[in-house]
């Protein structure tokens, strides 16, 4: 699979590569035509075709990063969720808990309160 990768990717780079050089000659056969000759034109328009490959090579950088930073920030809000959900379950397990705990300690004192009411039967 690594060779087979391998061949596609230098297919890219020779086709990106010829048509650069293809650009090149006819931006400077064209400005030969029309100035008649000077070589400072064509160094001009050969510096503007490597700015522009400059400037597509950054914005697929950027295009990257962006996908990255969105990518992070959706792993932070999804792990967010998840931690909100699993305090809301903690919490409601711990409000039944205490619900519980309340009857209970009622339901004591009553027991204390009957007790004290009623005498001993078998003393």
């Amino acid at each position: 699979m690594g060779k087979q990768y391998n061949k596609v990717q230098k297919r890219r780079r020779r086709k990106q590569y010829f048509k650069r050089k293809r650009e090149q000659t006819k931006s400077s056969i064209a400005l030969k035509k029309s100035s008649g000759g000077t070589s400072a034109p064509a160094k001009k328009a050969a510096k503007k075709a490597a700015k522009k490959a400059a400037a597509k090579k950054t914005t697929k950088k950027a295009a990257k990063k962006t996908v990255k930073k969105t990518a992070k920030k959706a792993a932070k809000k999804t792990a967010k969720k998840a931690a909100k959900k699993t305090a809301k379950k903690a919490a409601k397990k711990a409000a039944p808990e205490a619900a519980e705990e309340k009857p209970a300690a009622e339901e004591a004192s009553g027991k204390e309160s009957s007790a004290a009411e009623e005498p001993p039967a078998a003393e």
